[in-house]
């Protein structure tokens, strides 16, 4: 097959970052094929459904609605066009490994209380914390997020000098933190998103303190239908626009024309004026162009640092799962260990620090009656050893410790089994070294420091994940809108061709 008559914009992979530049660019009048390669869209944020069970693949917070109400607003429309929503309570609940173990409420009250009772004076302490992080959270969205910096010369703008005094948010997560709270516990709760960052606290800029924002006062939600109804909610509103999506299509080689590029599939040969590309720049580059046509050289993408890849357990179990609520984290008293295992000394953890999806608590059907859908994510350092006879005593490490700490064994009760780990990060997306996050967010790969949508080819962007702003549903939606408006900055012509062929 191919296409009778030349696309003006092909985008390779239907994650979100694909989807939402897909949406944008057929909104401005630009025929837009789309191509994804497995049969479903969603790119990490998959779905796998068997007997009776669905699983969200990848991610499984809901946070950031402000962000999705803007995306969605930008076409007149809203979330709850397409998927409802419900505020969960309690937003997640912690299992620390001595036995100890909290609920965060939807409120700052309860938020306030869990600190007051570690350590005098916490109460008071967070709320300057978060007021700040409020602060912050504005200026980075208003003035460089949704503004799209991507190159050093986009910093050179007055409207950035309020950030300024912001500099000292340059140094790290972990020492930031330590400036409020001594408690090691109130520590972990500050830092534990910084894992969905694809970072530690040793290496993590505490510019990302915003993301206490995020969860204590915009809130954790679930859509209709888990993440898989987002999805389908970004395909929904892309086809609307006008995007001819088609799964199951394999992009094998993307080569520069004298007049656009040529995109070659494993159904036949189409040609288009601009490319965006929802693969990850190192795979794009490595799988898909020809060699002069590479910005880097292969070794430049074996010296990045990566985020984690992660041990994934799809399981379908019978009877009761409490007391783990739709999220929980088991952590250890001290994780440094973990951390070192994943960025300094990588290696299997000994004593693991983990996360549990449960959506059937909220989400009845997700799992036959009687039953729930349960996934556990523990993060690993890419390009571990994955074997078969290492996942299966993983397995087993995990599922007894969970059952050590929670109180919850499920060794007995599972129905439904996948896993997922580093060779299949590899496999399915070619994730270099198995990462399942994609770049760290890292200093020097944030910001101006990442990778940008522009590429050296003419007609080539990149968008997703892996490129600025970085990583995240609602940041790959940004990335998408990011990618979209360089196409049109940089092709102004294809608005107008396309209008006179109308």
């Amino acid at each position: 097959m191919g296409s009778s008559q030349p696309q003006q914009a092909t985008v390779v992979g239907g994650g979100f970052g694909g989807l939402a530049a897909a949406a944008f660019l057929a909104d401005a009048g630009i025929d837009v094929q789309l191509y994804e390669q497995h049969d479903h869209l969603g790119g990490h944020a998959g779905v796998l459904e068997r007997d009776g069970f669905r699983f969200d693949m990848g991610p499984s917070w809901y946070l950031m609605p402000d962000v999705f109400e803007r995306f969605f607003g930008q076409f007149d429309r809203q979330p709850s066009d397409y998927y409802g929503l419900e505020r969960l309570d309690p937003q997640y609940r912690v299992h620390w490994k001595d036995g100890d173990s909290v609920d965060i409420a939807p409120n700052r009250a309860n938020i306030h209380d869990i600190f007051d009772s570690y350590e005098d004076g916490a109460g008071a302490a967070l709320d300057r914390y978060l007021d700040i992080a409020a602060t912050n959270y504005e200026l980075a969205m208003e003035r460089v997020l949704y503004a799209g910096r991507e190159r050093l010369r986009d910093y050179l703008d007055p409207a950035l000098i309020p950030m300024l005094p912001r500099l000292r948010l340059f140094g790290t997560m972990d020492d930031y933190v330590a400036r409020y709270f001594d408690h090691p516990k109130l520590q972990q709760l500050l830092e534990y998103t910084l894992v969905f960052l694809g970072g530690a606290p040793h290496n993590t800029p505490a510019l990302y303190s915003i993301m206490a924002h995020v969860d204590f006062n915009l809130n954790v939600f679930y859509p209709e239908g888990g993440i898989a109804g987002v999805v389908d909610a970004l395909a929904t509103l892309a086809r609307e626009q006008g995007v001819d999506i088609e799964t199951g299509v394999t992009v094998e080689q993307i080569t520069p024309t004298s007049d656009g590029l040529s995109v070659a599939t494993d159904r036949g040969t189409d040609h288009s004026e601009v490319v965006v590309s929802n693969a990850n720049p190192a795979y794009t580059e490595r799988e898909l162009l020809p060699p002069a046509a590479r910005d880097h050289n292969p070794e430049y993408w074996e010296e990045r640092t990566y985020g984690p890849s992660a041990f994934m357990l799809y399981l379908g179990v019978e009877g009761d799962i409490e007391p783990l609520a739709h999220h929980t984290l088991v952590l250890p008293t001290d994780w440094d260990a973990h951390f070192e295992h994943i960025f300094d000394d990588p290696g299997w953890p000994d004593e693991p620090a983990y996360y549990l999806s449960v959506p059937s608590v909220t989400d009845d059907t997700v799992a036959p009656d009687g039953h729930h859908a349960v996934v556990v994510l523990v993060p690993l350092a890419p390009g571990l050893d994955d074997t078969p006879k290492r996942r299966a005593q993983f397995r087993e490490q995990i599922l007894a410790d969970l059952a050590a700490n929670t109180g919850v064994d499920l060794r007995d009760r599972i129905v439904v089994e996948e896993t997922a780990c580093v060779n299949d990060y590899v496999d399915r997306f070619g994730d270099p070294q198995g990462t399942a996050l994609g770049l760290a967010h890292t200093l020097w790969q944030t910001g101006p420091f990442r990778p940008g949508h522009r590429t050296g080819v003419d007609g080539l962007y990149y968008t997703g994940g892996f490129t600025a702003p970085g990583i995240g549903m609602p940041m790959c939606l940004l990335s998408g809108e990011h990618a979209a408006t360089a196409v049109l900055e940089d092709h102004p012509t294809l608005t107008t061709d396309a209008a006179a062929a109308d």
